[in-house]
């Protein structure tokens, strides 16, 4: 769960599967004369689209803390045996829908304890300090896996759509954790005759309202407007995290539209 306290108490919650249907619909948009699509693109997208499915049973259940008057924010949540095994839930299921998108999910999870494998330079990845015993275990397990599954494909490819896939999540986290401001993404590769970890850089300038300018635009579409689900609760203030829960719920959902254009 993505988590925003506001300054008069109200919460802006967006759920970690509505930002990756955001990347989703970044990943169905890209292309033009300046940026190949993805060879792979139903995989890819899907991969996309899904790459937080391990975050379906947390957002069953999100957790509130009355004392703090808090709701813990996706970085702030544990990869305690239950968060593992939603992670893990999470990838049998993509991996048996779309093999291919499987593989991409499986490399982005463990990418995230990985420093995203060198595939981006900025923005800087936030570090969570020395994996504890389980979450190495975790992630050697699926990296051996991967590794397997590799042997039987274009590596070369592969690596282009994950780097991919880290723009994308990325340049989506950007938009749904606060208010958009001027940033620069290194590197977003514009093919797949790029090597692993180069690229274009895309700077993204807010220009108010929504809109958003980025130099060079890899979108197939300009103007194009894209948004994001969440839910605002007015008050951070509840009696229990039933309360709390019942309140998320209840919310109804709103969208937030970016309209992006050329620079």
């Amino acid at each position: 769960m993505i988590v925003r306290q506001h300054d008069d108490g109200s919460m802006t919650l967006i759920r970690q599967t509505d930002h990756a249907e955001l990347s989703g619909f970044f990943a169905a948009r890209w292309g033009n004369a300046d940026f190949e699509a993805p060879r792979r693109r139903e995989s890819v997208v899907r991969a996309a689209a899904l790459h937080d499915c391990g975050w379906h049973s947390y957002e069953a259940a999100p957790r509130y803390d009355v004392a703090t008057k808090s709701s813990p924010s996706f970085f702030q949540t544990p990869n305690d045996d239950a968060q593992l095994a939603a992670y893990r839930a999470g990838l049998d299921w993509v991996a048996g829908v779309d093999a291919y998108a499987g593989l991409l999910v499986s490399r982005h999870r463990t990418g995230l304890w990985r420093n995203r494998y060198g595939a981006v330079k900025s923005p800087a990845m936030t570090t969570r300090g020395a994996l504890d015993a389980r979450v190495e275990a975790f992630a050697a397990e699926h990296e051996r896996a991967q590794e397997r599954a590799l042997a039987n494909i274009d590596r070369a490819e592969f690596d282009i759509d994950y780097q991919l896939l880290q723009f994308w999540d990325l340049f989506s986290l950007t938009l749904c954790v606060g208010e958009p401001k001027a940033q620069r993404y290194e590197f977003a590769p514009e093919g797949y005759a790029r090597k692993f970890g180069d690229g274009t850089a895309i700077q993204m300038t807010p220009l108010g309202d929504g809109d958003i300018a980025l130099d060079p635009y890899p979108f197939d579409k300009s103007p194009l407007t894209l948004g994001c689900v969440h839910r605002h609760l007015p008050t951070n203030d509840y009696a229990s995290e039933a309360d709390f829960r019942l309140a998320f719920f209840g919310a109804a959902p709103r969208t937030r539209n970016f309209r992006f254009v050329r620079a």
